[in-house]
């Protein structure tokens, strides 16, 4: 290892920025933090996005609730995936100890508890939160493909399925719309369109049936529907301008881990279409953070993939920052994780021969340093991390072994009542806590079919009686025709506007497949 001195010296010169930055930690030499030689990210870096990794029990969880911290007081709205059920802390100050005061201090800080403005969420309402959910539509089929484990045959399938749906107008918003729809085109009834579809035979269409019918069985119903979560949601700041931390709840994460790391995909592939591009910014416009990310890669389809790393690589131009959360950079895929740029590497294990491959897989994703990686990879202590971020040219940092500081606010639960009262007290309850069901496929298909052995044939409607013209102006007010009255409604109105969101999302939707392949 190089000198002391100078590997301080080359910390100091390669972490001092110009801009606002985020303070990860300081150097460790000899044991101890050095507050001379301190380790920061660029503000404006961020979202050229970043890996957080490292084995259980390390301190990952801490180190993204710490660097959330920061992000939400710079004004930064963040998004967090509460895989463990502790991140809710973040809105209640943190319980002074003697502890975090003395590591503060070594690392040059000086820690005083605080809370950050907090939104809590839970998919489909499977938790406490505001419940978010997704229609079928804006879902679209190589996500839910990735859902239902269906290979890329049954895949290519499904997209014919919704194309049969737009081109018929028959709105996929839950499970039993397109359940409803591949049943009709299974039946009797469907046949001459099945065959229209020319790629969808009868046998794949009942297999995703079948998948679709387990799907729904396994409590994931729930999950699709209305009235859809706008994504905008989490680009709010609080009234004082700090960014609001939305934590969204995966209690249930291990019974259907492919839909809750999916439905993550489907909110990052939303902002991405509603978003503009605005290019370089000083800071970004929210960091999202996708904890468990192996459970996203796992068993993904050629075009699943594709996807994703076209998503992360273009996101940064719309001023979001991703950061994957994993045990080892392994995890991630190498288109996509040659995109993350700022790296923070807790301790990894060697027990096994598969350990000892993933952790020189691990070595080889870092620049070169002074550092036999290999070693201190495996001594690094709890909230201690090797660091590597991009400077504001661009460029790699040097490789530092740093101590993190602790996170401000709760390192742990909110308790019950503080939760309870936070749901309630939100904007968003209003708009996503009640779950509507309005005319989709299923209700179109089901009044198809109970109508077409007795279909009368359509008779045309009189013409509409009007009064001879008289000369010169009328005082006498128009009555409004059927068509003004039926839009004078507000319900109408509503329903309306809820269906034009539907399409316009349906025709921007492009990176995963809905709309290039349904248009």
């Amino acid at each position: 290892m190089a000198d002391q001195t100078e590997l301080a010296a080359q910390v100091q010169a390669g972490y001092a920025f110009d801009g606002a930055a985020l303070e990860l930690g300081a150097l460790v030499e000899n044991g101890k933090g050095n507050p001379a030689a301190k380790v920061r990210i660029p503000l404006s870096m961020v979202n050229r996005h970043g890996l957080v990794a490292g084995a259980t029990g390390t301190g990952k969880t801490k180190t993204l609730q710490g660097i959330a911290e920061q992000l939400s007081a710079a004004g930064v709205p963040v998004f967090l995936a509460d895989i463990k059920g502790d991140l809710s802390g973040v809105a209640a100050p943190g319980a002074p100890s003697d502890k975090a005061k003395a590591r503060a201090a070594e690392i040059g800080q000086d820690w005083q508890p605080a809370s950050y403005p907090a939104e809590f969420l839970a998919l489909g309402g499977h938790g406490s939160g505001v419940p978010v959910r997704a229609t079928i539509t804006s879902f679209g089929p190589i996500l839910l493909s990735k859902v239902l484990g269906l290979n890329e045959v049954q895949e290519s399938s499904l997209g014919l399925v919704f194309h049969f749906a737009d081109k018929n107008g028959l709105p996929l918003l839950d499970l039993k719309d397109l359940r409803a729809v591949i049943q009709y085109l299974t039946s009797d009834e469907g046949s001459a369109a099945l065959a229209e579809l020319g790629g969808l035979s009868k046998a794949t269409a009942g297999v995703i049936l079948r998948e679709l019918i387990t799907f729904a069985d396994a409590g994931a119903e729930d999950f699709f529907g209305e009235p859809e979560f706008d994504t905008r949601d989490l680009l709010r700041t609080a009234p004082d301008g700090r960014g609001i931390v939305t934590v969204l709840e995966l209690p249930d994460v291990q019974s259907q881990p492919a839909l809750f790391s999916t439905f993550l995909m489907w909110l990052l592939a939303d902002l991405f279409h509603d978003l503009p591009e605005i290019g370089d910014v000083d800071k970004p416009k929210l960091v999202f953070f996708f904890d468990e990310a192996h459970l996203l890669f796992r068993d993904a389809s050629k075009d699943f993939l594709a996807a994703i790393t076209q998503t992360v690589r273009l996101i940064r131009s719309k001023g979001v920052g991703v950061f994957f959360v994993t045990q080892t950079p392994k995890d991630v895929p190498g288109d996509v994780l040659a995109q993350l740029g700022n790296r923070v590497q807790h301790a990894l294990r060697a027990y096994t021969p598969d350990d000892a491959k993933a952790l020189k897989a691990t070595v080889s994703t870092f620049p070169k340093s002074s550092y036999d990686l290999e070693e201190v990879l495996t001594q690094l202590g709890i909230g201690e991390a090797i660091v590597t971020v991009l400077s504001e040219r661009g460029a790699p940092t040097p490789v530092a072994w740093t101590k993190l500081p602790p996170p401000r606010s709760l390192m742990g639960q909110l308790d019950t009542a503080a939760f309870e009262s936070a749901v309630k007290g939100s904007p968003l309850l209003p708009r996503y806590g009640e779950q509507i069901d309005r005319e989709s496929a299923y209700e179109r298909l089901t009044a198809k079919v109970a109508a077409a052995p007795s279909a009368p044939p359509a008779v045309p409607a009189p013409a509409p009686h009007r009064e001879p013209a008289q000369a010169g102006p009328s005082k006498v007010k128009p009555e409004k025709t059927v068509v003004e009255q039926v839009l004078g409604n507000a319900a109408v109105r509503g329903m309306l506007r809820s269906a034009a969101t539907v399409a316009s999302r349906e025709i921007m939707r492009s990176i995963f497949g809905t709309a290039s392949r349904r248009r």
